[in-house]
């Protein structure tokens, strides 16, 4: 039998609470943000569009558990503070209430959106929200999965990074490869490679910080649009790994085989040479 939300989370009085259904909005999916950035999350709920959709005293914030379907991830619970009319400011005050701050990014909830809406009422829709599962931990991303499965847009690697997850780290920092970056705005390519002491790990470390990890076509664009367009635009694969005792030359030589196959040089990528 499922169990209700409202056991964990209890909620005295819901007609106080607007629900905030954090979705995909068209460039960044929140529960990547979560992951990568705390404070940006609290941002998301702190924006205000042209219609008032938080009108009440408390937001209890949802985050799109994308992997699942009709799962959401709890977000806290945020006090509103204060509303700056529309003309004035596209946003509230608010102050994440602390109380089941324990539960954020743990509880995991079903619940099937009604619409489209980016907020509803919580007395209309709590008796209908259960709960999914608890997790041991924070959600800091993906799991590991077999390095040759490893293929993540550029956003949900970030988070991965940004957390520094163990997994992750301890796998990566030990090995050398060969990865491609792919944009899917315009289907262009950067094959590079992976190899000295510092391993995958460092070298995509690289990218997250900068977007562009020093190759000269990679950099002109993040120079001109930001570190954005490569959260937007940009998937990194790894196409072959290495143990950490494979001589360099050997990586070199394939990161050449995989130029050629797929014609990441002149008009279909961003290789130079």
């Amino acid at each position: 039998m499922p169990i209700q939300l409202s056991r964990p989370l209890p909620i005295p009085n819901p007609a106080d609470y607007k629900v905030h259904l954090a979705s995909w909005d068209g460039t960044d999916h929140p529960l990547d943000v979560f992951v990568r950035d705390s404070r940006e999350w609290d941002g998301w709920n702190s924006w205000r569009a042209s219609k008032d959709d938080f009108n009440r005293a408390y937001i209890l914030a949802l985050i799109d558990f994308y992997p699942e379907p009709d799962v959401w991830l709890f977000g806290g619970i945020y006090r509103v503070v204060s509303r700056a009319p529309t003309n004035y400011s596209h946003s509230y005050h608010v102050e994440r209430v602390p109380e089941h701050d324990d539960l954020v990014g743990r509880l995991k909830i079903r619940f099937t959106r009604p619409s489209r809406a980016r907020s509803i009422s919580l007395e209309k829709y709590f008796e209908q929200m259960t709960v999914s599962e608890l997790l041991k931990e924070t959600y800091t991303g993906v799991p590991l999965p077999r390095l040759e499965w490893i293929s993540l847009d550029f956003d949900a690697l970030e988070g991965i990074f940004k957390t520094h997850r163990p997994d992750w780290r301890a796998v990566l920092e030990n090995v050398k490869g060969v990865y491609v970056i792919f944009d899917k705005r315009n289907g262009k390519k950067y094959v590079g490679a992976a190899y000295g002491d510092a391993g995958v790990w460092a070298r995509w470390n690289c990218y997250i910080e900068t977007g562009h990890g020093g190759n000269e076509e990679l950099t002109t664009l993040i120079a001109q649009y930001g570190l954005d367009y490569a959260r937007q635009n940009f998937r990194i694969t790894l196409l072959e790994f290495r143990s950490a005792s494979t001589d360099d030359r050997v990586i070199l030589e394939r990161e050449q085989y995989w130029k050629e196959a797929l014609l990441s040089r002149g008009q279909f990528g961003y290789n130079k040479t």
